[in-house]
């Protein structure tokens, strides 16, 4: 699966090394973390279980062929088993069965709860940030403190959150850190790095 170049080893060095990098430029406190998915989604998974289980019930009964009917109950369920494994596996399918809207939806509500749970709230300057990944969702979402304005971050900010859904989207790890790093300059123009800057926020990603 090519998400899996995200949680590499070699990946969360990287991210944290551009972490440091974009520190160096502003005042900011970025935070990133990275989630294989921002939900199970498991009533997808039974239902394409259940699917496939129904579907190996109407050709064991339809086949022209000879099958065992005490052994019938165990094919099912080994079909359902199947069903629900793939499910689990193959994303695409659960993406397009979700909705664009719900994937949007379900990812935004994990970025915001992690955005708390890492305590990026809690800066002296309120200036942190959070740049949260759902793969699954191949979502990217930027959570910020009240002491950093977006709005007031002009294109080229909106340019380097759309380089990274792009990167997202396309699963390209390399792409993505550029459009990491590329927040830098735009939050040290804004909210330049001082030199008594105090390092509140791990630099290490937050990566599950």
């Amino acid at each position: 699966m090519p998400e899996r170049q995200f949680f590499q080893p070699e990946a969360r060095t990287k991210v944290r090394d551009a972490i440091v990098a974009i520190e160096a430029q502003t005042s900011a406190e970025v935070v990133v973390a990275v989630r294989r998915q921002s939900c199970p989604y498991r009533h997808i998974d039974v239902g394409l279980g259940s699917l496939a289980s129904f579907i190996s019930l109407l050709l064991l009964l339809f086949l022209p062929w000879d099958f065992a009917v005490s052994w019938m109950p165990v094919e099912v369920l080994i079909a359902f088993g199947v069903g629900f494994a793939l499910s689990t596996v193959y994303w695409a399918p659960k993406r397009w069965l979700v909705g664009s809207s719900k994937l949007h939806e379900t990812s935004w509500r994990a970025a915001c709860t992690a955005f708390h749970e890492n305590g990026i709230s809690r800066t002296s300057g309120r200036n942190g940030l959070l740049v949260f990944v759902s793969m699954l969702e191949r979502r990217v979402h930027v959570v910020t403190d009240i002491g950093i304005d977006p709005d007031g971050l002009g294109a080229a900010w909106q340019e380097s959150l759309a380089a990274m859904q792009q990167a997202v989207d396309r699963t390209d790890f390399e792409s993505f850190l550029q459009a990491l790093l590329s927040i830098g300059p735009v939050l040290g123009a804004a909210m330049p790095h001082a030199e008594d800057d105090v390092n509140e926020l791990p630099d290490e990603p937050d990566m599950s």
